[in-house]
């Protein structure tokens, strides 16, 4: 804790006027300076500073407070981040800093090195902007999708020029280890080259020498090869939220792919925490009262044009507890815009998701769905900012968007189908905290199952305990029978007992106390003495085909969305990896199964990977191959769904179940011949 005494010395030391002048221009006005008030949009200025009082205060929002509050507010920093910056200004040393002389040293140099990459991206994004001018292509581009020069300024547009070492011009030594570890360039090594390796990364659209990047002269001997990595491309940069550059996001001026291209990950950026526009957005946050998360860089600056300031995107990966955390930091309304497809639905899944553990009763968040022929900017181009508003008024707060994802594809009119229901809403529901909301959803789930709440709120919470784990692994046999695997699954003289005979488990007893051997019914022969393990189950058509896709990203983009959906609902592990694997193609496009390997790796993936079946057969698929196995994978899923109709006696939907056999029949004569 940082003593209260520090934080007088610091503020009677820290003259309030520099802090704010640095980024609001302030003039004279009697005995205060008075300014436009950089937390809401304003023509005439209202926002005043007083030097005396070393206070600030806005006559239109209504903020106020001193230094420290000011740089929370403006900056987004913490109260401890915002006091360790005024101490660094004023060359004091905050107390409560209770790490040993190296590892502060450490610290210093880290943010020093962080510092340093930062300006390399900023000179990078100068030299991008300058190139746009110059640029009549892409200036027609932009103009094209009805961007102003205002707004291209506001963010600091760019274009990246066609050719393999543009930068060259820009930076005194093109060989300049910054430049690789910011993620501007890519070195390819030789081995790489050969054997595409790590490091070859995605092709991209823009020019390609005969003999691609290994033709480019200048490399570092004959071991490595430069070349820029962002060619051809309007070019976007990611900043803080002090306002740093710390990445890029570009996007092809033609047909190319991918169609969007991101900085990698680097010391400065992490897209699992970054949201496009933040810094820009931060203002229109407060005058229009919430913050509107998109999918693209082109829909958040397309919204700007149009009025919507307050428009911030994910950064090629799918909405994540830190962005939510740090939205909140800034507001608390939050509104996210999906497309009406597939994965777009999809996506407003992880988003609930990362949102639930932050919600509370002073917190909203809601979700907007598109028609499927719009995203935001066609959407605002074409039926304008009133009709986007009209959406936005429009959006499904979080409350029935959880009951409505838990209920998607659930026959509530069944009692299987409303169980069905209750297990997929139970996660959502633990994870909110504690409150009147998560009380409330509660009453809402229990009477879409026709329960009681009393009996449902028992039920979860009861299940929700933690079982006490078993003093040894003895104890847990004990209690809990002999594990299925122990026994030989192809022992024809194994006996399973129906269920009325199975013998009710039992709570340990006192290790004294005599117990009864379990129970077999089977013989071995008394010569065999070796041990008897579980024989591993062949592969089902779930491992073959998440085995297959791994070792052939290429084919994602040739599946329809049904196909995509297909895989995305498998159960787990597969769904998940499916959902890992559409992720990564977003942000680093298909790859051969070496640098899909490598990222699995990094992500703590690999051994999920390892234990599925199926590695044999899948090595030399061919796309047909797989497009087979995604019809076996159809057929059961419509089998499943004729189980289910059968199940419901006299209730049972007779003509969903012809036309359920009609399209099995039709899937099975595509089958080719075993």
């Amino acid at each position: 804790m940082i003593p209260p005494g520090f934080i007088q010395d610091l503020l009677a030391r820290t003259d309030i006027v520099d802090v704010v002048g640095r980024h609001v221009e302030l003039k004279k006005g009697g005995a205060n300076l008075m300014g436009l008030c950089p937390f809401h949009g304003e023509k005439s200025p209202s926002f005043s500073v007083s030097p005396s009082k070393q206070f600030y205060h806005c006559f239109g929002c209504g903020v106020n407070g001193n230094a420290i509050s000011f740089l929370m507010e403006y900056s987004g920093l913490g109260f401890v981040e915002a006091v360790q910056e005024l101490a660094q200004g004023a060359g004091m040393q905050v107390p409560s800093d209770e790490r040993s002389p190296q590892e502060r040293e450490r610290a210093a140099e880290h943010k020093k090195h962080q510092a340093t990459l930062s300006e390399t991206l900023e000179r990078a994004a100068g030299h991008y902007r300058t190139q746009l001018k110059s640029s009549p292509r892409a200036i027609d581009y932009l103009k094209g999708r009805g961007l102003s020069g205002q707004i291209a300024a506001r963010f600091g547009l760019g274009y990246a020029p066609e050719g393999w070492r543009a930068l060259a011009s820009a930076f005194p030594s093109y060989d300049d280890p910054l430049l690789v570890e910011s993620g501007l360039v890519i070195e390819k090594q030789a081995e790489d080259e050969v054997a595409g390796g790590p490091s070859a990364g995605p092709p991209q659209a823009g020019p390609h020498l005969i003999g691609g990047p290994t033709a480019v002269p200048g490399g570092r001997g004959a071991a490595s090869k430069r070349y820029d990595r962002f060619r051809d491309r309007v070019m976007f940069p990611i900043r803080n939220v002090q306002g740093e550059t710390i990445g890029f996001g570009g996007r092809v001026l033609d047909k190319g792919e991918p169609k969007y291209l991101n900085s990698p990950e680097t010391p400065v950026f992490h897209k699992g925490r970054e949201l496009y526009g933040l810094f820009e957005g931060r203002a229109a946050f407060r005058q229009r009262g919430y913050a509107l998360v998109v999918e693209g860089y082109m829909d958040v600056v397309a919204l700007a044009q149009h009025g919507f300031g307050n428009a911030v995107a994910t950064l090629g990966t799918a909405c994540t507890p830190d962005h939510v955390q740090k939205l909140f930091r800034f507001t608390d309304s939050v509104v996210f815009s999906f497309d009406g497809d597939a994965a777009g639905r999809r996506a407003a899944v992880r988003a609930l998701e990362a949102s639930l553990p932050h919600i509370n009763e002073m917190r909203t968040v809601r979700f907007l769905f598109l028609p499927t022929e719009h995203d935001p900017d066609s959407y605002v181009r074409e039926l304008g900012a009133e009709a986007f508003e009209r959406c936005i008024e429009a959006a499904v707060p979080l409350s029935r968007q959880l009951v409505e994802t838990s209920a998607e594809g659930c026959d509530l009119g069944s009692a299987e189908g409303r169980a069905r229901m209750l297990s997929r809403a139970k996660p959502l529901w633990l994870a909110l905290p504690d409150g009147l909301l998560k009380r409330q959803l509660l009453g809402e789930l229990a009477k879409r199952a026709q329960l009681p709440d009393q009996e449902l709120m028992s039920f979860w919470q009861v299940a929700a305990a933690p079982r006490p784990a078993p003093a040894s692994v003895q104890e847990h046999v004990l209690a809990e029978g002999p594990p299925p695997e122990y026994f030989d699954a192809g022992d024809e003289h194994f006996h399973h007992p129906a269920p009325s005979q199975q013998v009710p488990r039992r709570k340990p007893q006192h290790p004294a106390a005599q117990r009864k051997p379990w129970r077999k019914d089977w013989k071995r022969d008394p010569d065999d003495d070796m041990p008897r393990l579980p024989r591993r189950a062949p592969p089902g058509p779930a491992d073959v085909a998440l085995r297959m896709l791994l070792l052939n990203s290429l084919w994602w983009e040739q599946l329809s969305a049904d196909d995509q959906g297909l895989l995305h609902d498998l159960p787990e592990p597969h769904g998940p990896l499916v959902a890992w694997l559409e992720r990564f193609l977003v942000n680093h496009g298909p790859g051969p199964w070496t640098v899909v390997e490598a990222a699995l790796t990094d992500e703590g993936l690999i051994e999920q990977v390892q234990a599925l079946g199926g590695w044999d057969h899948a090595e030399e698929a061919a796309l047909d191959d797989f497009r087979a196995v995604l019809r076996t994978l159809l057929i059961s899923r419509l089998e499943e769904e004729q189980r289910l109709i059968t199940s419901a006696g006299a209730a049972a939907d007779l003509g969903r179940y012809r036309e359920l056999n009609e399209q099995i029949r039709l899937l099975k004569q595509l089958k080719p011949a075993a």
